[in-house]
């Protein structure tokens, strides 16, 4: 069944959590060990913070559904001017990958700003199957992050930039 892009809503937060969970550990055990995820997880996938999200001014938070499952995710937030976006988050559930999910969430946030003229993000750097998603979409690493996302978690990052 083919996966269609649409708006996320609180009845979608259990999925997008178990969703986020199961792609963290499948990415991020490698990288952090099992009990570094569960314990980013449980603080930045928790259902308050998908919430916070899914309400945050300026924002875009999208799925892509198929009726039966949630393929994947994204959430992104405009600047104050709007010419500038920052992409959160862009995860595709691992049994999923290989679809042109990511694509389809990335084209789909790039159209909910119309005023947007770049699109900035941060990618763990061990992250390799990320980086060469991103840099197959035309992004170019602009700097590094010792805290990606701000979060306290002092993960470092590398930073992208893209323009629109």
């Amino acid at each position: 069944m083919d996966f269609f892009v649409r708006t996320a809503s609180e009845r979608d937060l259990p999925a997008v959590r178990a969703l986020l969970v199961q792609t963290w550990h499948d990415t991020y055990d490698p990288i952090y060990g099992r009990e570094r995820v569960v314990e980013i997880t449980d603080s930045w996938h928790s259902l308050d913070a998908l919430s916070a999200r899914l309400k945050r001014p300026h924002s875009e938070f999208v799925l892509a559904d198929n009726g039966r499952l949630i393929g994947g995710m994204a959430f992104a937030v405009a600047g104050k001017d709007g010419k500038e976006i920052q992409l959160h988050q862009l995860y595709v559930h691992p049994e999923c990958q290989g679809q042109g999910i990511g694509m389809a969430l990335f084209s789909e946030i790039a159209q909910c700003f119309p005023e947007a003229r770049e699109i900035t993000l941060e990618v763990e750097e061990a992250n390799s199957r990320a980086r060469a998603f991103y840099a197959h979409l035309g992004f170019e690493e602009v700097g590094r992050s010792g805290d990606c996302g701000g979060a306290g978690f002092e993960l470092p990052a590398l930073i992208y930039r893209r323009g629109l």
